[in-house]
């Protein structure tokens, strides 16, 4: 395992005598600087995030995280204090992060109204996502120490963050930033229009958030999305001679069960190989010393007795409130504290959180128990989703903050109010978006035929296709789970092998040729099972757009490596990266514009 990125001395932390640069600005630590940072984080960084995860979880069904737009903006609001504005900063990007996590879940929502549940008032479902994202606060809190301290895990995106907040102190470098982020939002809004009202756009399902979407994530990524669609319309006749599918259904009818299955397989094996990386951290860090700065050491007993309260009211509303049964709501509290770990350690390895396979695997888990309701299952299942969410997004904010020297204590309180705001837009935002696009409640599952362009929804797609026949899936269906763990396993093991092969790294970095076969290995051959499961949970013209986002930005980032030798920032910070960060915030914002418009309307 690298350990290299952590072995790094972070800044002495932030103390209140320290006087800002600009003499308008409040000074370090005071009331006054804290309520500036609080109110500029949780009413306009942490809603911006919020919008754009909900609008790409309704869009497409993944959603980028806000650190990196937080961490920009963020920058520019404590740039007049020099280098000690970082910390600033990065209280901001992690209230502001939270809130688009916990705004992302919104979705489970859309999930409940596709599967017919009459939703109770916002207020209950308000108080019942900022009582598990609380508890998700909780857990990864306590996790923190083994895991950020001790293992001194990379947590790859949280590295990137604390080298963003270090390199915006640069003027230059923080106007280039914005400007690229500006220019990619206005393209989304104008992109956005075009799609609406003009028909040639809508008809080929134009979306410049998922043209950005590919644009952040590259051809790698993107590219066997196409590979597993294409797949899938061409067995399309096949399968409906087999009955699998309808005459109506398109591919992602069955191709989501594939799609999950294949999740499962290629997670499995990477958990083991991350179980068995993690035995061997431990007994280094027996024998070694993480060069990390001391972090004050956190009450053990305060924060046992947060989570154990925090538990409680999670599983007391969901009873009282929402009218859950106790027993599967208690059974979801215990898998958030068994996943939170699972998903941290993942996430501090692999910068990768499986929140689905959380979910699939609890609601596998509690079909096995007996539950055949599909509404129960979901909110127990939501208790996992949005824990692990926040849980892990806690880990990974305090290994930024242990890199730049912050104040975690503080820290943590900035998080617990970005869940309380998260809480309030996933409820709030996912209304408005249904109001105004009244396609977004309609069961593409139930309704194939039914037109919803943008809105593939693959995040609820996958969920309510889950849940829906829990403890009852017909024989067809069991084949496709088998077959997609199956290769999910086969795929990923065989990955994991070539890449460890010297001679196969040696072939794939030192000849165009050899780039090349490496790129076609990684896009086409023997794709991630992730990035191809992808293909499985949305329509076949939706792959292209993503596909032509990817690849426009490796084409263009393998021209820009050839010219720019001494550009020394984070890949994050890229300027394709921001203008494809742009982009979705763009149509999100436009989407969000359009339909607030309409409710004003509809108010008078």
């Amino acid at each position: 395992m690298e350990t290299g990125a952590q072995i790094d001395v972070p800044l002495t932390p932030e103390t209140a005598s320290v006087p800002p640069k600009a003499r308008f600005l409040p000074e370090v630590g005071s009331v006054r600087y804290h309520l500036m940072l609080s109110a500029i984080a949780i009413f306009v960084l942490g809603p911006l995030g919020g919008i754009a995860a909900t609008y790409m979880n309704l869009s497409l069904g993944f959603f980028v995280g806000g650190q990196v737009l937080a961490g920009i903006l963020g920058s520019a609001v404590t740039y007049g204090y020099g280098a000690e504005g970082r910390h600033g900063a990065n209280y901001m990007q992690t209230m502001a992060a939270s809130v688009a996590s916990m705004s992302a879940m919104g979705v489970l929502i859309q999930a409940m109204v596709w599967l017919g549940m009459e939703l109770p008032p916002a207020w209950q479902l308000m108080v019942f996502f900022g009582c598990v994202g609380m508890l998700g606060v909780g857990i990864g809190m306590m996790y923190t120490p083994i895991l950020v301290d001790r293992l001194g895990l990379t947590y790859p995106s949280g590295l990137a963050v604390a080298n963003i907040l270090r390199a915006l102190t640069d003027k230059r470098l923080l106007k280039r930033s914005i400007g690229q982020l500006g220019g990619g939002t206005g393209l989304g809004i104008t992109g956005a229009y075009l799609a609406e009202h003009v028909a040639i756009f809508g008809s080929i399902y134009m979306s410049v958030s998922t043209l950005g979407a590919g644009i952040v994530v590259a051809s790698r990524i993107a590219v066997p999305a196409v590979v597993m669609g294409g797949i899938g319309l061409w067995m399309t006749p096949t399968l409906r001679n087999w009955g699998w599918l309808g005459a109506n259904d398109s591919f992602r009818k069955i191709g989501f069960l594939i799609g999950l299955a294949m999740i499962l397989g290629a997670a499995a094996v990477d958990i083991s190989i991350i179980i068995y990386k993690t035995v061997r951290r431990v007994q280094e860090v027996r024998t070694s010393q993480i060069l990390r700065a001391p972090q004050k050491p956190l009450n053990f007993t305060r924060l046992g007795l947060w989570t154990a309260f925090w538990a409680a009211a999670t599983v007391l509303v969901g009873h009282f409130v929402l009218g859950q049964p106790i027993g599967f709501l208690s059974f979801g509290v215990a898998l958030a504290f068994v996943f939170v770990l699972v998903n941290g350690i993942s996430m501090g390895v692999s910068d990768s959180n499986p929140i689905s396979s959380a979910f699939v695997i609890s609601v596998l888990l509690m079909s096995v128990l007996g539950l055949r309701d599909p509404i129960t299952g979901l909110i127990a299942a939501s208790i996992l989703l949005v824990a692990c969410a926040t849980g892990v997004d806690m880990q990974q904010d305090r290994s930024t903050g242990a890199r730049l020297g912050t104040d975690r204590d503080m820290q943590f309180r900035y998080q617990i109010i970005g869940v309380v705001m998260g809480a309030v837009l996933a409820v709030g935002l996912v209304q408005i978006f249904m109001k105004a696009y009244p396609v977004l409640t309609i069961n593409t599952f139930e309704n194939p035929t039914a037109r919803v362009a943008q809105w593939q929804s693959a995040m609820t797609f996958k969920f309510v296709g889950a849940i829906r026949d829990i403890g009852n899936l017909a024989p067809y269906q069991l084949v496709a789970l088998q077959a997609g763990l199956v290769f999910g396993v086969v795929s990923e093991t065989a990955r994991k092998l070539l890449r460890a092969s010297p001679r196969y790294q040696k072939l794939t970095t030192q000849s165009k040729a050899g780039f090349s076969f490496g790129w076609l290995m990684d896009a086409v051959l023997l794709s991630s099972p992730y990035a191809l499961s992808f293909g499985g949970f949305v329509e076949f013209p939706v792959t292209l757009w993503f596909a032509a986002g990817g690849i426009t930005s490796s084409l263009l980032n393998s021209l820009a490596a050839k010219q720019e030798v001494a550009a020394d920032v984070p890949e994050d910070m890229s300027g394709l990266s921001l203008v494809g960060g742009g982009l979705i915030a763009g149509e999100a914002l436009y989407a969000l514009g359009i339909g607030i418009i309409g409710l004003l309307a509809l108010a008078r």
